[in-house]
């Protein structure tokens, strides 16, 4: 392993002046700083990092919090976090990932430890036990997700009231009446996590807007659940012919459950969803959807914790706006009589 008196060697500086170099804590001429980048370039060195804290007060550490939660589709969060980590890389950090569901501990063990200079949080709650924290602590921090009460916080998230009130926009204009949402798992909801309660107050309010039908149900996902949910929905309301799902792994049992009842998509049976465009493309149905834009929302997570980092930046919410893309699975509403 490269040392760092062999870079200062090689350089024709002391080893003082390379720690300036890649501390910034003094000014070095332009000649000798490039003397030194070089020699660090050939030589292939990289500074001890627990060195480095010490010597700079900082990690270079961006702490990722992202719970996993069997109820929730890993393979999104995986995606955000793959886009956090690439995207701290390019600034230069690293990422600590924490999965289990500490909720304040890990808040206070992050901080207490010096682990990181900053974090960011996934799996957002709209009461969120962290928050209180992350605002007493004071250290930088972006949430994924959007709480109840987002004052002096930064939080970066798809705008999910938008994407549920875009989603009855729909089916309302190709003449649906009685839309049923296919859920996340009951406990989900039961934490009020962000996006689901936000999906959802955007659906209600808009079809009450519109003079709609709208029953929501949850589903844990899988064939044999999602069979149990959709008689329950067709029992209740037997005329419904939109559905708007919002649970990855209901998606195909979904569409096989509809085709053994005779019920074709889109001619009897409209079916849009809330999930990542290669779920919508993949299904045996392409899928109408409004995609989850998880790669855009990792990197612009970390975008603003490297800005509020360099003292660049200050609290605020970005939503992004949904895009609905329409595919084959929604079409007309069926006429009285064809019920």
């Amino acid at each position: 392993m490269v040392t760092l008196a062999e870079v200062a060697q090689h350089a024709g500086v002391s080893a003082s002046t390379v720690s300036y170099v890649l501390s910034g804590k003094r000014s070095i001429s332009a000649g000798t700083r490039q003397r030194v980048e070089e020699s660090i370039r050939e030589l292939g060195y990289h500074p001890h990092a627990g060195a480095r804290a010490l010597a700079s007060s900082r990690s270079n550490v961006i702490a990722l919090m992202v719970p996993l939660r069997t109820d929730m589709y890993v393979p999104v969060m995986m995606e955000i976090a793959i886009a956090v980590a690439t995207t701290a890389r390019a600034h230069g950090y690293d990422v600590l990932l924490l999965t289990g569901e500490e909720g304040p501990d890990a808040v206070r063990r992050v901080t207490g430890s010096g682990l990181a200079d900053a974090m960011i949080l996934m799996d957002v709650e709209l009461d969120d036990e962290r928050l209180p924290l992350l605002r007493e602590y004071g250290q930088p921090s972006v949430l994924i997700g959007l709480p109840a009460d987002a004052t002096g916080l930064t939080c970066v998230d798809l705008d999910f009231t938008a994407t549920g009130a875009l989603c009855v926009e729909h089916l309302a204009m190709l003449g649906h009446r009685d839309i049923a949402v296919v859920g996340e798992a009951a406990a989900v909801y039961e934490r009020h996590t962000g996006f689901a309660e936000r999906t959802l107050d955007g659906l209600r309010t808009r079809a009450g807007e519109l003079g709609l039908r709208l029953l929501h149900r949850p589903c844990e996902g899988g064939y044999d659940a999602m069979a149990v949910t959709l008689a329950r929905i067709f029992d209740e309301r037997p005329d419904t012919t939109g559905f708007v799902v919002q649970n990855e792994s209901a998606v195909e049992p979904l569409l096989a459950l509809l085709r053994a009842q005779g019920r074709a998509v889109p001619e009897d049976v409209s079916v849009i969803a809330v999930c990542p465009d290669q779920v919508a493309v993949q299904a045996s149905v392409r899928l109408t959807a409004v995609a989850i834009p998880a790669q855009e929302m990792g990197r612009r997570a970390v975008d603003r914790l490297v800005a509020k980092l360099e003292g660049r930046d200050e609290d605020e919410v970005v939503l992004l706006a949904p895009e609905l893309s329409v595919r084959a699975s929604t079409g007309p509403a069926p006429s009285a009589t064809r019920r």
